[in-house]
């Protein structure tokens, strides 16, 4: 139906001094962080976003603040794209929590973890992937099945998405990689999304511009669901 952009915000100061976040308020982007952001805007220049759809956290509005001027765009809060409620474990050091019980049951069973007077990962998940779905469909009904939209959001939040995406357990999820800053793609189609790339720093935005639409068609056409025998062919 549409593609979507999942951007992690930009490096934080609770990034940079090793501490959990969480759903603290008040945590801004540090110098590199609003590097980060600013860079985005000349990176995504020639895609043509319909729409920017934010975590309520103020990490998340600072990093799409650059990028929604330029485009003239206003991002829309979205609460079921917020960082994960950690309870308890907010706004402790990460090397303390390593030595957590808990923190085992997060690496190797996430599932299963829910924080103390927090959520569930699985929770979680189910929240992301609901509110993904649901702007997806509603950007698609708005804006033309090939449309291309960008949400903010957090690690986990994005590594979940992603992973239901790659219809693999959240269990495994922990493979997955989603740094500052960086960018996933997802192409989502009628019957299953397509994971165009994952924890993307600086390569390439070509492909996401779409093709110009065809004589007597005013939108992009929807995306196959059929994946390409052999391998994409680059065209």
């Amino acid at each position: 139906m549409t593609t979507l952009i999942l951007l992690r915000h930009g490096r934080s100061a609770a990034n940079a001094s090793g501490v959990l976040a969480g759903r603290t308020a008040g945590v801004e982007l540090d110098d590199t962080g609003r590097a980060q952001a600013e860079k985005l805007v000349d990176r995504l220049a020639g895609v043509p976003l319909a729409e920017i759809v934010c975590s309520p956290m103020l990490r998340c509005e600072q990093t799409v603040a650059p990028l929604a001027e330029a485009m003239s765009l206003v991002p829309s809060t979205e609460p079921e794209l917020a960082e994960v409620d950690y309870g308890s474990w907010t706004g402790r050091e990460l090397k303390t929590l390593a030595k957590e019980p808990l923190w085992r049951v997060v690496q190797a069973h996430p599932s299963a973890a829910v924080f103390p007077d927090g959520e569930g990962l699985a929770g979680m998940q189910a929240r992301a992937v609901a509110a993904v779905r649901r702007h997806g469909a509603r950007i698609a009904a708005e804006h033309g099945p090939g449309a291309v939209w960008l949400a903010c959001s957090h690690g986990d939040v994005i590594k979940s998405v992603l992973a239901d995406a790659l219809a693999t357990h959240l269990d495994n999820f922990q493979r997955i990689v989603v740094d500052p800053g960086s960018i996933s793609v997802v192409h989502y189609t009628e019957t299953r999304p397509f994971v165009a790339r994952v924890n993307d720093l600086g390569g390439d935005v070509s492909g996401l511009i779409p093709p110009p639409p065809k004589r007597k068609r005013r939108k992009a056409p929807a995306r196959s669901s059929d994946a390409v025998v052999g391998g994409d062919t680059g065209a």
